[in-house]
């Protein structure tokens, strides 16, 4: 899914800033705000710049000169920040991703490109692994893929309930990694989440 930002202009996002900053209490005027606006709108268009990319590109190059190889191939400790759909709050972690390949690969590089565009939109952590995981598989085609998350939500730990220190961890495996509980196990053993805490 695609969005644009042509429907609001650069200047109303600044404007709903500046009307953000007033609500808080300050004075969007004053020398020290006067860029925010500014500073904010582009630290957005970092933040969200997922919107922009087509995850499903980044996997359409493959190679298929792999002498035979089909056993497991796993990308551990992708580091990623997204944004919570709920609170607009930091989430940070590790994502984990591992896939079968029939007959062919792609380049690693793409597949944390794939959790970049997914998380650099808004998200909750569990609909962000089903993603990662479900375009891995529509794209390649591979004999199963396995995705786990591990991260922290700001939400949690700097509003409300106010926890630091705690990290949800998601899973989604798919075709032998749910299938089949060896390359399940073998999977989350490469990935060794409690060894290298």
């Amino acid at each position: 899914m695609s969005h644009s930002r042509s429907s609001v202009s650069r200047e109303q996002a600044e404007e709903a800033v500046r009307t953000l900053l007033r609500w808080a209490g300050d004075d969007p005027s004053r020398e020290g705000l006067l860029d925010t606006p500014k500073r904010v709108v582009n630290a957005y268009g970092d933040w969200f710049s997922g919107y922009h990319d087509d995850p499903d590109a980044f996997l359409r190059r493959t190679f298929e000169e792999v002498e035979g190889y089909d056993e497991l191939i796993v990308l551990r400790d992708i580091p990623f920040e997204s944004h919570c759909e709920h609170h607009m709050a930091p989430i940070i972690g590790r994502a984990h991703v591992g896939y079968l390949p029939t007959n062919k690969v792609v380049g690693i590089s793409k597949l944390a490109r794939v959790v970049e565009a997914f998380a650099r939109r808004l998200q909750v952590q569990e609909k962000l692994t089903a993603q990662i995981a479900h375009c891995i598989e529509d794209v390649l085609r591979p004999r199963g893929v396995g995705v786990v998350i591990d991260a922290s939500h700001e939400c949690m730990t700097t509003r409300g309930i106010h926890k630091r220190g705690v990290s949800m961890v998601t899973s989604q495996m798919l075709g032998a990694f749910r299938d089949d509980a060896s390359t399940r196990n073998e999977f989350l053993a490469f990935i060794d989440l409690h060894g290298r805490r």
